[in-house]
């Protein structure tokens, strides 16, 4: 089953192929994406990996967490699932 993947404090030039790249000697690659902000149109400094296993995700981790990448430390953990967002808030 795929395990995906937190990155974080990747450098802000950082491209989908790079985090594919850097994570494709731990193992299959399924996806790798830079989250990028919709406004300033750049990264937002961190991403996320899917690995093909456990087994190559912890591979991963154990290589890449703290490995500095563009003069940055990684932070490489397991990706949390996403919080439910409340409603529209607001006060109407």
């Amino acid at each position: 089953m795929a395990k995906k993947l937190y990155v974080g404090n990747l450098s802000y030039d950082t491209t989908d192929n790079d985090l594919q790249t850097l994570f494709g000697p731990h193992g299959t690659v399924q996806s790798a994406q830079v989250i990028m902000d919709r406004d300033a149109g750049r990264s937002k400094g961190f991403g996320f990996v899917e690995m093909n296993n456990d087994q190559e995700a912890q591979a991963a981790i154990a290589a890449l967490n703290g490995q500095e990448v563009s003069g940055r430390p990684l932070t490489v953990n397991e990706a949390r699932p996403r919080a439910e967002r409340g409603g529209f808030g607001g006060g109407r």
